[in-house]
């Protein structure tokens, strides 16, 4: 079957369903709809950064509507801030997931994630827009997450202390 394309003048009223569908817990009616927008509109950032978070809210879930990687559409935002601020996301809800899944070593892979998105959100803040603080945020956010959850390096991955130091 093909798909039905929407027409430029309904873009406004899809972003609104699809940032509506994702506060539904509906990630795949809100990716839908961003992919719908994406066709007519390739480069509509909104778009795209909806189409992000809902991917990444899909993240441990067991199904998926699309094999794109999210790093493919993060690729396509604009801005550098936008990016490495949109990777760090990444990898915080693929922290989430991890702990939500309960396997063997899944605090390890948290913790690893997290890690890898507090150095996102450090480099985020160095470029982020005048009184934009969210990089700031979500790093204090892993950190508290990292603490309540006594998150650790897997063993033997801990950095050894520097003679000299």
């Amino acid at each position: 079957m093909d798909l039905k394309p929407i027409s430029i003048e309904a873009i406004p009223g899809a972003i609104e369903k699809a940032k509506h569908y994702r506060l539904l817990n509906e990630p795949s009616a809100s990716e839908s709809v961003c992919r719908d927008i994406l066709r007519v509109d390739p480069k509509h950032q909104e778009a795209l950064v909806v189409l992000i978070l809902a991917m990444c809210d899909q993240f441990g879930r067991g199904y998926r509507l699309s094999a794109d990687p999210v790093s493919e559409v993060i690729d396509r935002l604009e801005s550098e801030y936008e990016r490495v601020y949109y990777t760090g996301i990444s990898h915080e809800r693929r922290a989430l997931a991890s702990l939500r899944s309960g396997l063997p070593g899944a605090e390890f892979m948290a913790y690893d994630c997290l890690r890898a998105a507090m150095d996102c959100y450090e480099t985020a803040e160095k470029m982020a827009p005048a009184k934009n603080n969210d990089a700031i945020l979500r790093w204090n956010t892993c950190t508290r997450l990292i603490e309540r959850n006594r998150l650790v390096p897997r063993p033997g991955e801990e950095s050894a202390p520097q003679f000299g130091e």
